[in-house]
């Protein structure tokens, strides 16, 4: 089995939920890492956060944000995005066997640090359980066809059956480290 594992398919598939079933399995002091999660307000999604596995948050993205960075209607705050999931995933702070990430998309990569960091957590000894956009730029693209990475694409007939098969993939990192 490789030691990193890429979970793609189309927005709001469910594969933020699958990596925190998956989270809620684990021993808390066996992984680091990140997660992004919607922000609403009315019952419509205005922006993302992103939240580290140590419990730090930050507004990722907003729509009433004044950013040079933008995804479709929503601009990003690159300096939160980088004072607080970057350090929760530089493996030079963290000596745990798993680097959750969530997610490789479009608003994290406008980071070059951030990239520069998902490499170093591939190439480390450590294993990766990252989401990963569905369609991307060339980075993106080449991370998917890594020969150190497995590449599952999450659909809404395969999220839940896929907690299982990430559960025991988990176990098998923490079983190596």
């Amino acid at each position: 089995m490789r030691p990193n594992l890429l979970l793609t398919g189309p927005p709001r598939i469910g594969k933020t939920t699958l990596v925190l079933r998956v989270l809620d399995s684990l021993p808390s002091e066996s992984a680091c890492g990140f997660f992004t999660r919607e922000l609403q307000r009315d019952g419509r999604r205005v922006g993302f956060a992103v939240e580290t596995l140590a419990g730090e948050s930050a507004v990722l993205a907003h729509v009433d944000l004044r950013s040079p960075y933008r995804v479709g209607r929503y601009r990003v705050d690159l300096p939160a995005f980088e004072s607080t999931a970057l350090p929760a995933i530089d493996l030079a702070r963290a000596s745990v066997p798993i680097v959750v990430i969530d997610e490789i998309g479009k608003m994290e990569c406008f980071s070059a640090r951030f990239g520069e960091l998902v490499i170093a957590a591939l190439e480390s000894d450590r294993a990766v359980l990252a989401t990963i956009a569905l369609r991307g730029d060339c980075f993106i693209e080449s991370l998917k066809v890594r020969r150190d990475v497995t590449l599952l694409h999450v659909t809404q007939h395969n999220r839940d059956e896929l907690v299982g098969w990430v559960v025991d993939w988990v176990q098998e990192v923490l079983v190596g480290a």
